[in-house]
């Protein structure tokens, strides 16, 4: 298959593409959910042995969510840069180690959005958390032992990832 035309047919929040691909003699036409490039981090406070999760409300499953720290990279920002930041805008905390698990697409068949997942490590509370204000972002931070993270009933992919990277290293 290949991109014979690309056209953007919404930009709101977020964008979709139209796209037109070649498959042998045939054109076909497919909309693409182009959200742009995420980082989401699993975040452990060394001090205190907890998990620092985050839960907030989610336009996908229109419910609140239990899920790890993310957010978009803005422009040319580095992963790592935009993970760091996010962490201390959701969660309020400067990173001490910080571990690149792996570089994703949630869901290939309809959306362009990549999401690099991390391991941060944490130990300095310097922000309140909760999200920016501006961003109309409402932000409960969780804290949970691991043996709490694992009896959670997490149903967002990220999380379900991080937490098993975790769990496999032992």
């Amino acid at each position: 298959m290949q991109i014979i035309d690309r056209t953007q047919v919404f930009d709101g929040h977020y964008k979709v593409d139209q796209l037109i691909v070649q498959d042998g003699d045939q054109r076909l036409r497919r909309e693409q959910f182009a959200p742009g490039k995420a980082v989401a981090a699993l975040v452990y406070d060394t001090a205190r042995q907890v998990y620092v999760l985050n839960r907030q409300f989610r336009i996908g499953p229109e419910a609140d969510l239990l899920e790890i720290a993310a957010g978009m990279i803005d422009g040319n920002e580095a992963p790592e840069t935009a993970v760091r930041r996010e962490i201390h805008e959701e969660l309020g905390y400067e990173v001490d180690h910080l571990e690149e698990i792996v570089c994703i697409w949630p869901s290939p068949g309809t959306s362009s959005e990549e999401i690099t997942v991390f391991y941060a490590e944490v130990s300095r509370k310097t922000g309140a958390g909760g999200g920016l204000a501006e961003e109309n972002e409402h932000i409960e931070m969780v804290e949970l032992s691991w043996e709490a993270l694992l009896a959670e009933p997490l149903r967002d992919a990220k999380t379900v990832l991080a937490v098993q990277w975790v769990r496999l290293r032992g």
